[in-house]
């Protein structure tokens, strides 16, 4: 696992049959949103609960009905995911048998499912909620996250004017896809974090019941909230972002660009800050990535990045992008020795980034080798932080 900010949680399993049932996050919802939720928060190193209020939750009926979706949106690792929720369905029924059936909880670690048990009651306890599921049991939770629709559910929650998060479509007028914690499968659109928070009302996340991206995402905003003892106000948009690039979840969402490609999260990084911008057409977000790279879609972009950029594009004007230009560039934005740079590019340019060209310092870069280069040498996605509208912070 790569620079998780959850990786050293300790996992304390609840006890199936206390009458407090006590865990880091509670996923109201039975729907794709639910467990795409429910999977990050336990791959995030903090336990769910899983409550569905009716119909309750089947895998078998997701892979004869959404196999295809699933399987297009959770590619490679995600993939393992599904297998994972598999495994501890397998670990829960097992379970199950040996008890004595008259509870419903499924008891894993980290991920429990309590199916078709509607909710008495639900109220603030603390910082976090209690969700009373019979007059003697409740359930304690420090993030509640509600994936479900049901009017009797929303209206036990007491808080007027709750809506689900809205989306953005992409475009560069305004900066706010710099917040992206997920791009939307086959459309421009996008979730900001800040679309996801709820103003004036902390710990508490309400999302559409049918969507696997919002699912995740709402997922590792809730876990990191509970993991860190923190509002969901206090998020951090970097860690977020990256605990989600880390399990493979596009946050923009460009339709060539598939989670296999050997320089996905490059370009996701790169895509993420603007530096390359995508082109939107018949309502899809393309990110060309073998299109040549221009002096003047770049220019600017790394001067609002880096303030040395803007002496070294006053000193090289209307220069062609090229491997050699660009190495030039990082290595004076950057601090790095030129010929120390061009080595250790020649040596990576096939074995490491898998390009399929030839290294050769006069050819004009494509925006996915621009991309590679950057991210590594510079790291803007990395090191240089947004504020809550997407504005670089220097």
């Amino acid at each position: 696992m790569k620079k998780l900010f959850f990786a050293f949680a300790c996992l304390i399993p609840t006890l199936i049959f206390a009458q407090t049932i006590k865990t880091d996050v509670l996923i109201l919802g039975n729907a794709d949103a639910a467990y795409s939720s429910g999977l990050q928060v336990s791959r995030s190193s903090a336990s769910v609960v899983i409550l569905t209020q009716s119909n309750p939750f089947s895998l078998d009926k997701i892979k004869e009905t959404k196999s295809a979706e699933i399987y297009k949106i959770y590619e490679n690792v995600q993939l393992r995911g599904i297998a994972y929720i598999k495994d501890l369905e397998k670990k829960s029924t097992q379970t199950k048998k040996k008890n004595t059936g008259k509870d419903k909880v499924d008891g894993i670690k980290l991920f429990k499912i309590i199916n078709d048990t509607p909710i008495v009651a639900i109220e603030r306890s603390g910082s976090g909620w209690e969700a009373k599921i019979s007059k003697s049991k409740s359930i304690k939770a420090k993030v509640l996250v509600v994936a479900d629709n049901n009017d009797k559910l929303l209206s036990n929650l007491n808080i007027t004017n709750l809506k689900p998060v809205r989306l953005s479509a992409l475009n560069y007028t305004e900066n706010l896809y710099r917040t992206t914690i997920s791009g939307i499968t086959g459309t421009p659109n996008f979730l900001s974090l800040y679309h996801l928070l709820i103003p004036d009302q902390e710990n508490l996340l309400y999302i559409n019941p049918n969507s696997i991206e919002i699912g995740q995402a709402a997922g590792a905003t809730s876990a990191y909230a509970a993991f860190f003892k923190t509002k969901t106000s206090l998020s951090n948009l970097k860690a977020i972002q990256g605990e989600l690039l880390t399990y493979k979840l596009p946050l923009m969402p460009f339709v060539d660009v598939k989670v296999a490609d050997s320089n996905w999260l490059a370009i996701q990084k790169i895509g993420i800050t603007g530096i390359l911008k995508a082109e939107i057409k018949n309502e899809r977000a393309f990110f060309n990535p073998e299109k040549e790279v221009t002096n003047e879609e770049i220019k600017q972009p790394i001067k609002d990045y880096y303030y040395k950029a803007q002496i070294w594009f006053d000193d090289h004007k209307d220069v062609p992008i090229n491997l050699e230009n660009t190495i030039l560039l990082v290595s004076y934005v950057g601090n790095k020795a030129v010929e120390a740079t061009k080595t250790e590019l020649q040596k990576k340019w096939n074995s490491s980034y898998k390009f399929p060209s030839k290294y050769d310092l006069k050819r004009v870069l494509t925006r996915r080798e621009f991309s590679v280069i950057i991210n590594e040498y510079l790291k803007p996605f990395d090191q240089v932080n947004v504020d809550k509208t997407g504005r670089v912070i220097r």
